[in-house]
């Protein structure tokens, strides 16, 4: 029972954060390895959980996407291949391997989630000076985006921030625009890597399902209580918690091995 309400309680916050915020897996993903998932399914059973709160997010801005639905399919396959090889990866790194990358993996998305509007405001105003990329600078923005989206499927914590500085390297000014491609492209890398997931049976599916209600419950209390809440004390909120998290993280992989 405890660790039910544990679930349910990390998915509940962590999807109201993420409708909010953002850096709901901060509090899912060490969720789900406190009650004994290994790192890697863990990782997987993240994915998963978190899937459904990119899809709906994704629906919602669908009539700002309707603009740039000749540039989506494009982003889309980029998506597809980059999860793909992410999620790959991921199954391919041994256990031991990943959990001491954890709290890496956890600092870089850490510092990404603090720093990430000052590196969107200093990306827009560089490409306002480089309006027009070569071809090799789209080839690069092409491989740019590969790279986030395979990071993804590997780790997804973060890539909601990266993929906004991405799109604002890329030209896109609409903050709508940008945050329902931001989602599609988090939705079609989460569903190609929970389909590789699935076939190498990497998934808590009932873990992953308690953490995924709580979410759902989440996000639609969010959605009322978003303009009630303010955004910088939520942000504080994650950010101070994504440090503990990530301290923690660090001390727990490496305080043995310093002692011995």
């Amino acid at each position: 029972m405890f660790e039910l309400l544990l679930l349910f309680s990390a998915g509940l916050l962590g999807g109201m954060v993420n409708s909010i915020a953002g850096g709901g897996s901060f509090i899912t993903f060490p969720a789900l390895m406190f009650v004994g998932i290994p790192p890697v399914s863990a990782n997987a059973t993240n994915t998963f959980a978190s899937c459904g709160g990119y899809l709906s997010g994704a629906y919602a801005f669908k009539e700002d996407l309707r603009a740039y639905k000749k540039e989506l399919p494009k982003l889309v396959f980029i998506a597809l291949l980059g999860g793909i090889l992410g999620a790959w990866l991921l199954l391919q790194i041994p256990e031991e391997a990943f959990r001491t990358s954890i709290p890496w993996l956890l600092l870089f998305a850490t510092l990404l989630f603090i720093f990430g509007g000052r590196i969107n405001a200093a990306l827009k105003k560089l490409n306002t000076r480089h309006r027009h990329a070569s071809a090799i600078g789209k080839v690069l923005l092409a491989l740019t985006l590969f790279g986030i989206c395979v990071y993804g499927g590997f780790f997804n914590a973060g890539q909601g921030i990266i993929t906004l500085s991405y799109l604002a390297l890329a030209g896109y000014t609409n903050i709508n625009a940008m945050n329902g491609i931001k989602l599609l492209l988090s939705t079609v890398v989460a569903l190609v890597a929970i389909v590789i997931f699935i076939y190498n049976d990497a998934i808590a599916w009932y873990e992953g399902f308690i953490v995924l209600a709580g979410a759902l419950v989440g996000g639609f209390i969010a959605a009322n209580l978003s303009k009630k809440l303010s955004q910088h004390h939520v942000r504080l909120f994650v950010i101070l918690a994504s440090i503990a998290i990530t301290i923690y993280f660090f001390i727990d992989t490496y305080a043995g091995t310093v002692l011995a």
